[in-house]
């Protein structure tokens, strides 16, 4: 915010240039909100139940003038708040940071609760990171038609532009927007000074092979006879789109190439060194590709691309939110002068609200359209989904794709090998955004941008050579590679290894950021050097010739609390790798002898855990490297849907729906990753006892067979709670809508029936039964309302004057459900607002959906009383029965073997693990040591038991596999979507029958279904369902000229107005909406004419 305002710090009048301001700070307060003359502090959680912004002033320190009677006075000093920015829960602004969990629990906020997110009118919106290519960087690719092309979008502070070197028919040529044309490479070359051919080609090396490339190139160049500077720029003066007057200092093209033409490589003092060597490196890369294909770049390699977190997004928008503020302030001075109004520079930013309303506009729609930067984003931001913890947790890794999700392009969908570590390979969701849409792993990290300046003053003092002294010939000598650094070429190093050691060096020991990248490119012969922001960078431990230099008593002191993280990274044990660095490494999963082709002593690195590569969402799943990899990923979308506890404040929580386990559990069988999450304190499904066995016949497909006595004990019951809002509208003349209590008789009965959740106050009373149709708010709105003029008369409005316009509750008939609160508050507008939450408690019924947690998704297929389920010797009876059939093809075997864990948890008391890859380090039981504690107890080996046929009393003829298996209770219930209707509402226009559940639709049969009756040749049954059960309507048809008539009821005759008459008239049953588009026809000069034929 610093720099944007130091970019912008002066603003002055246009008429009179005396009259200014000068900005020399900003800050951002502490989140609070005017009232009336007075300031309050604002809370989360404050916010979220009266539908209030987070937001915290913004104030600038000011420097500026006024003039008062003519008279200009001296610079004054003061302060203003131009705005109120949204905070971004538990950041440095926060006033949750750094609060422990006693004060967090004063502020009515859940210690476990991930923040990352804002609050804008009351909703919690997530700013989602977007992917983006990486900017200032070569890309060598072949463009549609096939041509090779090298194209570098630069973006700099001032200016974004894209530059693209395309070969086309064996001739280079240069692409900018600016020309109508291509222009041929070598003329640019020798615009910007490089006269020389020779010189030309020694800057892009010596190889012969170079030259021929190039020889067409210098041929055109030769044949257009264009041989010096001058001469180049006049040639692309004509190639201009917009040409201009030719008045100027300099040729247009000329500042094109300085300011457009590689924006990001700065020009001084009209030096086009720099650009020169920089487009020389450029074609030579291009020939390399051409000469080697292996040379290409992958757009879609992770090295390539940057994620902008809501730091970056936000920022671009407040720059652009600020400019337009300050030339709207130019604008409102100049219009006041013509006035002659005295209002000065600070009291017109203070009273100014584009940045609030703005910044509060982009976050609540997601639409971040900024016109200044050419970006026009939709679906930024997004409400944050509150089904379950983990599906808020999730929201926060998650990754917008930066393509169009209409492609059919396979290769931004692929799983790329460079994902490892740093994206989650499970979590993606199915459907047309698989692979687009993808999530951050456990241990990456997105960088920020860091200062530069210091970092490049190193490079020159480690031994990089500036490139404006050298010639060609040195900067391509052998041994020696060029060091770019973020995009800008810096200059070259004979050395790059001694270089690159001697910068990772200084990076272990602290004395450059820990997140700079140092990367040696054999191929290009090339060092590059990143320290932007939006690389996505994971922790490795730091191997000396594969031994781990972090030791036990390291970790000791890490579980003593004397070391942290932090102190690890000082102290050079571990170093953050981003994508490109990883290639220079070896890293090795765990501390390992020598294997059969990699030497201990080369290996650089060594994971710190392989579990980690996975996201937070699939690190639920236990033992995920038993099952099929889409098995991970069905589960990584359902486990987001899962009811469970959302937060420890759940129950003073105003969401508009509210899902909520009654007797949520922990898992038996735990990963690292759900203790490191949190999810073992803030479950979203319980433990089972599953028999595998064929049961009944209603099993199949995935059905499950449930006991009933155990859905009596509280197995998969839930609440919803619904939350349903009133405003009492204010009209002007100090009249508004009004609260009633509910009307009785002389004896005290309620005169309508649906008032009886009413409480005396008019409102619902919370504990109160409500049922369908029922009244929660007893409002009513005044009949007329009357003008609010200055001078109209005050009216006082007696209970005649009012009308009933209650609030009435639509539920479900034959349900119960309770009034569970009711919020009072009052509204920005300064209107009091009701809300009121109605709970609903469910138990699982046949139809609703389950899942385990390995994908195995499965509806309640039949309820079974206890007696007549199948039992085992010790008299447990399973909670629900899965047919055995759900594995042979689905291959998840970490369902079984959650299945023996969860088994032997419960025998020796202890919480089983089951991480991903974890066998080898500890993190995973493996399946001996638990069959082993199975046999201990008196059990069978491979976790069978004898089960007796509760129906017949004899022991079945099979031993049953049995035992725990988390289940997790859906949010797809049938209740919700249960659906029928004979007849019902009707649409206005069409008079055919409303669409959807909510409004109590009919059940369409759609094309499909129509050609499956054309099969059969059920013709009656289409035209029952077409017709008669749709829209029939009666028409009157004129035979003669074929148009639509009507009939006359005082006459009993049907006229055609057309002919005149009502002679050769008939009626006709057809469709309303076929009525309609007759007439609509008419109405546009088409004459649609019906030909009858007599039956």
């Amino acid at each position: 915010m610093e720099n944007i305002v130091k970019a912008n710090d002066r603003i002055e009048a246009l008429e009179d240039p005396s009259i200014w301001l000068r900005y020399t700070g900003i800050c951002v307060g502490v989140p609070s909100i005017r009232s009336d003359f007075s300031t309050e502090a604002l809370t989360p959680q404050v916010c979220r139940l009266i539908d209030r912004t987070y937001s915290a002033p913004v104030t600038v320190a000011i420097e500026y003038t006024t003039k008062v009677r003519g008279t200009t006075s001296y610079p004054q000093q003061g302060s203003a708040i131009i705005g109120y920015m949204p905070i971004m829960l538990r950041s440095g602004a926060c006033v949750l940071n750094g609060k422990d969990e006693d004060e967090l629990a004063r502020y009515g906020e859940c210690p476990l609760d991930p923040g990352g997110y804002f609050i804008v009118k009351g909703n919690e919106k997530v700013l989602i990171i977007q992917e983006q290519l990486s900017k200032n960087r070569i890309i060598i690719e072949t463009d549609i038609k096939g041509r090779v092309t090298a194209s570098v979008a630069s973006s700099t502070h001032q200016k974004k532009s894209k530059t693209i070197v395309v070969m086309e028919k064996e001739k280079i040529y240069l692409q900018l927007n600016q020309f109508t044309k291509l222009i041929p490479i070598m003329v640019v070359m020798k615009a910007m000074g490089m006269e020389s051919d020779q010189e030309i080609l020694q800057m892009i090396g010596r190889d012969p092979r170079y030259g021929d490339l190039l020889f067409l190139s210098i041929q055109e160049c030769a044949s257009e006879r264009i041989y010096t500077q001058e001469q180049a720029l006049q040639y692309m003066d004509g190639k201009l789109k917009y040409p201009d007057s030719g008045n100027l200092k300099e040729s247009r093209s000329k500042s094109i190439l300085r300011d457009v033409f590689l924006a990001h490589v700065p020009v001084n003092n009209g030096n086009f060194r720099a650009k020169c060597i920089y487009t020389s490196v450029m074609l030579r890369r291009m020939m390399d590709a051409i000469l080697n294909a292996d040379t290409f770049d992958d757009k879609d390699y992770v090295g390539n691309k940057r994620l902008e977190l809501s730091g970056q997004l936000l920022s671009l928008l407040f720059e652009d939110l600020f400019k337009t503020m300050n030339s709207n302030a130019v604008k409102r001075m100049s219009a006041q002068n013509s006035k002659a109004q005295t209002d000065s520079f600070k009291q017109i930013i203070e009273k100014n609200i584009t940045i609030t309303s703005g910044l509060e506009r982009a976050i609540n729609t997601g639409n971040w359209d900024i016109s200044r930067f050419g970006m026009s984003r939709k679906g930024v931001s997004q409400s944050l989904s509150r089904l379950s913890y983990i599906a808020s947790v999730g929201y926060m890794t998650r990754i917008s794709p930066q393509f169009e999700k209409t492609r059919k392009t396979s290769g931004p969908r692929a799983l790329q090998p460079s994902q490892w570590g740093m994206l989650c390979p499970c979590d993606t969701p199915e459907g047309e955004l698989c692979g687009l849409t993808k999530n951050l792993a456990l241990l990456a990290h997105v960088t920020t941008d860091q200062e530069d300046g210091p970092l490049i003053n190193l490079c020159y003092s480690l031994g990089v050579e500036d490139l404006s002294i050298l010639s060609g010939e040195e900067i391509h000598a052998p041994g020696s590679y060029l060091v770019m650094f973020n995009g800008l070429i810096l200059g070259k190093h004979r050395q790059p290894q001694i270089f690159a050691n001697a910068m990772r060096t200084l990076r272990r020991s602290g004395y450059i950021g820990e997140f700079v990248s140092i990367f040696v490119n054999e191929k290009q012969h090339c060092i590059h050097i990143a320290s932007d922001g939006g690389r996505v960078c994971r922790p490795l431990i730091i191997a000396d010739k594969g031994r781990s230099s972090v030791q036990e008593h390291h970790m000791k002191q890490l579980r003593d609390g004397i070391l942290s993280f932090d102190d690890f990274l000082r102290d050079g044990l571990i170093e953050y790798l981003d994508v490109n660095e990883e290639n220079n490494a070896l890293i090795a999963l765990y501390e390992h002898e020598n294997q059969d082709d990699v030497h201990r002593s080369r290996i650089t690195h060594i994971e710190i855990e392989p579990l980690t590569i996975l996201g937070v969402v699939a690190g639920l799943i236990p033992y995920p490297h038993h099952n099929q990899s889409p098995r991970n990923t069905y589960q990584c979308a359902m486990g987001k849907q899962a009811m469970g506890n959302i937060a420890y404040n759940q129950l003073f929580r105003a969401d508009p729906l509210l899902y909520l386990l009654v007797y949520a559990q922990r898992p038996l069988l735990t990963t690292k990753t759900i203790e490191l999450v949190g999810y073992d304190k803030l479950g979203a499904g319980q433990n089972a006892t599953v028999a595998v066995m064929s049961y009944s016949g209603y099993d199949i497909e995935d059905a499950i067979v449930m006991n009933k006595s155990s859905l009596d004990h509280g197995f998969g019951r839930c609440i919803a709670i619904n939350k349903y809002k009133v405003t009492m509208q204010k009209y002007g003349n100090n009249i508004s809508e009004k609260n009633v209590k509910p009307e009785r008789d002389k004896d005290g009965v309620l005169m309508k029936k649906n008032m009886q959740a009413l409480d005396e106050d008019g409102f619902a009373a919370p504990g109160q039964i409500i049922r369908n149709h029922d009244i929660y708010v007893n409002k009513k709105t005044p009949k007329i309302i009357p003008d609010d003029t200055a001078n109209s008369p005050v009216v006082r409005l007696t209970d005649r004057d009012y009308k009933d316009s209650p609030a009435v509750y639509r539920g479900d008939d034959g349900e119960t459900t309770v009034v569970d609160r009711v919020i009072l508050s009052s509204d920005t507008n300064d209107q009091l607002t009701i809300k009121c939450m109605i709970r609903h408690t469910r138990r699982p019924e046949v139809g609703d959906k389950f899942s385990s947690r390995h994908g195995q998704k499965g509806v309640c297929g039949t309820i079974i009383q206890q007696e007549d389920f199948p039992f085992s010797e010790r008299g447990i009876c399973p909670y629900l029965i899965m047919n055995p059939h759900g594995f042979p093809s689905r291959m998840t075997i970490g369902k079984m073997l959650e299945l023996v864990g969860g088994k032997a948890g419960v025998l020796c008391g202890r919480f089983h693990y089951g991480s991903a890859f974890g066998e080898p380090s500890g993190n995973a039981d493996k399946v001996e040591d638990m069959s082993y504690i199975l046999v201990k107890h008196g059990f069978n080996y491979h976790g069978k038991d004898l089960l007796y046929s509760g129906i017949l009393g004899h022991p079945l003829e099979t031993y049953i596999f049995m035992g725990p298996i988390y289940y997790q209770k859906l949010k797809h219930m049938v209740l919700v979507k249960m659906h029928a209707r004979a007849s019902g509402p009707r649409i206005t226009l069409t008079r055919q029958p409303t669409e959807g559940r909510s409004h109590n639709g009919g059940l369409r049969v759609g094309e499909m279904e129509r050609d499956c009756l054309i099969a059969h040749g059920a013709s009656m049954l289409i035209f029952e369902r077409l017709l008669l059960c749709s829209d029939p309507y009666k028409v009157q048809v004129c035979g003669t000229c074929g148009l639509l008539g009507y009939y006359n009821h005082k006459l009993k005759t049907s006229f055609c107005s057309f002919c005149n008459n009502g002679e050769n008239m008939a009626q006709v049953t057809m469709p309303y909406a076929c009525k309609l588009l007759f007439q609509e026809l008419q109405s546009m000069n088409v004459v649609p004419r019906l030909k009858l034929t007599k039956e």
